[in-house]
Parts: C-alpha cells; structure tokens; sequence
C-alpha cells in the first residue's frame, strides 16, 4: 500500500509566520526600520533569496513597506490594520463585531459517510446537508468550514448560509443549542485548501473538529475547519480545579459552552 509523505512547509513561510509574530508582538513600532535583508538572513540562517520572499508576503499583507536605498520599516498602525488574527473562545465572528463576509462554495444532501454518521450518531446513508463555506476577514480567506447537519435536524439555502452563522439558524429552525464538543490540531494544506485559503501547499493550518449538540443531547451538527493560524487565535482561560494534589488547570471555554444562548459568543460559526 502506497504511503504518503507530509509536504514540508517551505522555509520563506516559516520566517514569515516569525516576523510576523515579531511585528504582532510589538517589537517593532510602527515606522521604525526592521533589521537589513542581510542582517536577517543571517539570523534566520537562510538565504537572502529566501529571506526577500519572506518579506515580500508581509508586503503584500501591508504589515512593512520597502524602500530602495532607505530599507525596510515596520508599517504604522492607522487603526484598521490588515488581516489582524481573529480573537474568541469558539471564533464567534459576528458577536466580536468583525465585517467578515461568507462564500458558500458547496451545498447539497449525500448520505452520511460512515465517519460522519460516527459523529452525529446517525446510521450510515442517513441524509445529511453538507455545506462547503470559505470565511474572509477584512478581504482576506480566515477560514475553510465543512459543516454536516442530518436532514432530520433542519434544511439551509444557499442564500442564508451566507449571511448568518448556521448556529443560529439551527436555533430559528427550532434547535435548542446546548453545547458544543472540540478539538484542536494541526495540519498541511493541500493544493486545493491553499488555493483557497491564499498559503503555500504544506503550509500549517489549525484544524478544529467540533460536535454541537441540542439541550436532550442530540447531535445537530458536524463541523470541519480548517484556519490559517497567521490570522487567527483560539484563546481560553484557565482555572485551577481539583482538590487532588496536584492541582490541575480546567478550561473555562469548557464550562462556558454548556450554554450557548447564555454565551452566544463561544460558537456562533
């Protein structure tokens, strides 16, 4: 049997996702010169032909300018800077007040798959509606979104997908949102995710698997995302719990999404 080998995640968009961290972080202010193309080649032990692809992605961003004879500077904030990461417990865009816009590439009824029937408890071959959707902030691609609901559950058009989050039409179908399921890894883009999501093939992506169900425990959705991690975050804050010694750290993103009308802003996606 064939295998497969993991496509390697080329070494300009490693030292771009690190100066762009670099320039998040503050490090360096707003006008102010970054270190010469030289100088960082050195540091990052790459190539100058490596190290202006680099710099070039964060021009293209708006994050530096370039100037011949002068270098390269850090570009001032004006209030609006370009594709800011996306801050949230379950990347509720709507509730953070984001101007994010929708495209619905795919939309249509199939059996469930054996591992999606797996991850709604359904029988395999029950109908379910798959939706394909690709979510953009301030112009660029955030977010790849599979999402699967059992025809059982509730039925989108194409024209609602694209304006409201479909937790919320779950609820306007009738659905009492309870809580939500989810897990956070990591994977490589493939051609197509990279076209779509504007990285190189083999660029590291977050990828979340998320189950919701309703209030008697029904699974009403199954959702596969895949993000680009330079414009987005996934934040929780943690408590320590436990009367065991020692202690550990709970997530408070966990006890929260028991209730999503009392937090809509943890998984309206």
């Amino acid at each position: 049997m064939p295998t497969t080998t993991p496509l390697p995640v080329p070494r300009y968009h490693q030292i771009y996702l690190l100066l762009r961290e670099r320039l998040a972080a503050g490090e360096f202010a707003g006008g102010s010169p970054l270190p010469g193309e030289l100088e960082l080649a050195r540091k990052y032990r790459v190539s100058r032909v490596t190290m202006r692809s680099a710099l070039d992605l964060l021009v293209k961003e708006k994050l530096i300018t370039r100037h011949r004879g002068r270098g390269t500077f850090a570009r001032p904030s004006d209030g609006q800077p370009a594709g800011p990461p996306l801050l949230g417990l379950l990347e509720n865009l709507i509730a953070m007040g984001l101007r994010t816009t929708v495209r619905v590439l795919e939309l249509g009824s199939v059996p469930a798959t054996p591992d999606v029937a797996e991850g709604l408890r359904i029988s395999p071959g029950d109908l379910v509606q798959r939706s394909v959707r690709l979510r953009s902030h301030q112009g660029g691609p955030v977010s790849h979104l599979t999402t699967f609901v059992p025809l059982a559950v509730a039925k989108f058009r194409r024209r609602v997908l694209a304006v409201k989050p479909m937790l919320q039409l779950l609820e306007e179908s009738g659905v009492k949102v309870a809580g939500a399921e989810q897990t956070v890894s990591a994977k490589l883009a493939d051609p197509t995710i990279a076209t779509l999501l504007d990285v190189e093939v083999g660029a590291p992506l977050l990828a979340v698997t998320r189950v919701v169900h309703d209030h008697k425990g029904r699974r009403v959705q199954l959702l596969r995302g895949l993000y680009r991690p330079d414009r987005y975050q996934y934040r929780m804050q943690l408590s320590r719990g436990g009367d065991d010694v020692p202690r550990v750290w709970v997530s408070n993103d966990t006890i929260h999404r028991s209730n999503a009308r009392t937090h809509p802003e943890e998984i309206h996606e």
